[in-house]
Order: structure tokens, then sequence, then C-alpha cells
């Protein structure tokens, strides 16, 4: 697939994605640090060094997008990782979309306009956005930069929570918030039905030389400074 034409010294990221997502109707989303930037969060997330575009999707991004001469970098994820309904998808695209999956459709994606025209950027929920991020601890991200975002965090929906924690796949992501949420005592924790929400068995160690949380299995820094 060819890169389409444009303008390179007036190329921004936002024209690429968009392009993705409404001309060549490619299911990718802008989501993670990205989404939780571009809904107003930057403040409570330290810079990350050069500005990189988190994208998710659930099938292989075009080469191209590698070779555009641009001022930010392409970070691709795979968004099967955390949701088994979007791996489906990608092996079976043409397969009738259950109400189950609607409701995560919904709980996970939002439209945000950009631009002089107002066109549509596909990004994610901040209720989404957040469980990416926490995919990437503590790999791409610190333990501090989840802490101090998620106590930024006070109006999430309960709603959307409750369906994607019970639809996300990843164990990790789904003890690790909850840790974060019950650190923060967020009026919204107390809402959440966790019930339906699989946690899995046995310990993860998230950090070495830390502490283990007994409820959750999980291992955390014995401090959250900004290096862990």
């Amino acid at each position: 697939m060819a890169a389409p034409p444009a303008d390179r010294e007036s190329l921004r990221w936002q024209h690429v994605v968009i392009s993705l997502q409404t001309l060549l109707s490619c299911p990718v989303h802008v989501g993670g640090r990205t989404a939780l930037e571009l809904e107003g969060f930057a403040h409570y997330l330290p810079p990350a060094g050069p500005r990189e575009i988190h994208l998710y999707g659930a099938n292989a991004f075009p080469n191209w997008l590698t070779r555009l001469k641009l001022d930010t970098s392409f970070v691709f994820h795979n968004a099967g990782k955390l949701f088994e309904a979007e791996a489906d998808r990608a092996s079976a695209p043409q397969e009738r979309t259950d109400r189950a999956d609607t409701e995560v459709a919904r709980s996970s994606l939002k439209t945000q306009s950009w631009g002089q025209w107002e066109w549509p950027l596909i990004i994610s929920s901040p209720e989404r956005a957040v469980l990416e991020l926490l995919d990437e601890v503590p790999q791409r991200e610190t333990f501090h930069q989840a802490d101090v975002l998620m106590e930024g965090l006070r109006n999430l929906s309960p709603r959307r929570l409750h369906t994607l924690l019970v639809a996300c796949r990843n164990v990790k992501v789904k003890r690790l918030f909850l840790w974060f949420a019950e650190r923060h005592n967020h009026a919204w924790v107390k809402a959440l039905d966790r019930k339906d929400i699989d946690l899995g068995h046995g310990k993860r160690m998230l950090v070495r030389g830390g502490k283990l949380d007994a409820r959750f299995n999980i291992t955390v820094p014995e401090r959250l400074d900004a290096n862990l």
C-alpha cells in the first residue's frame, strides 16, 4: 500500500492517522499516553523524551508509516494483547459483532475533532487509555508516572471501567489498575462491581527487589520515585 501524497513541510501526525482511519478504513486508534495527553492529562505525565504517538490496532500497520518525515515517531501496539474481541476481529473481520463487543467499543473509543476543518480523530477514552498506559509499566512507563497520573483521574466512569476491566485479558494491567485506584481512594472505586473481573491466580513480579502486595499478588516498588 502506498503512502498518501502530502506536503512534507506541513504534514503532521494527525493528518496521517486521520487518513488511516477515514480514507483507508484502517481499524487503528490513538491510545495510551498520547490519548491521555489529548484529553488534557499531560500535566500529570512527565515528558518521555522525543514525542511519540502511540497507535493501537488489531492488524499490521502499513510499512510506509515508519518512513514518513515527521517531527514525531509512531509507536505501534497490538490492541488484541489487551482485548480478545479485537484479536478475534483481526482474524475474522467479517464476523458479526455481538452485544458485548459493542459495549467494549463504546467504552473504549471516542472521537475528537482536530484542525481547521474539525476532522474526526478516533482516540481511546480515558478509561481505556490508562489501561493501555499501565500495560507499558515498567518497561516504557515508570511506576512514578503511573502513580501521578492515577492520582489525577478523579472523574472516570465506573460503568465504562467495569466493561473494560471485565473484557481485558491482561491480568497484570487489571491488578495494577485496581492497586493504584485503591491507593488513591477515588470515589469511583467504590462503584466498581468486581465480581466479574478476573484477576487470575498466582503472583506477578513487576519489579525486582520490591514488596509484595498481598491483596493483588503483585510486587511493587518500596518507594514510588521517578526512577521506578
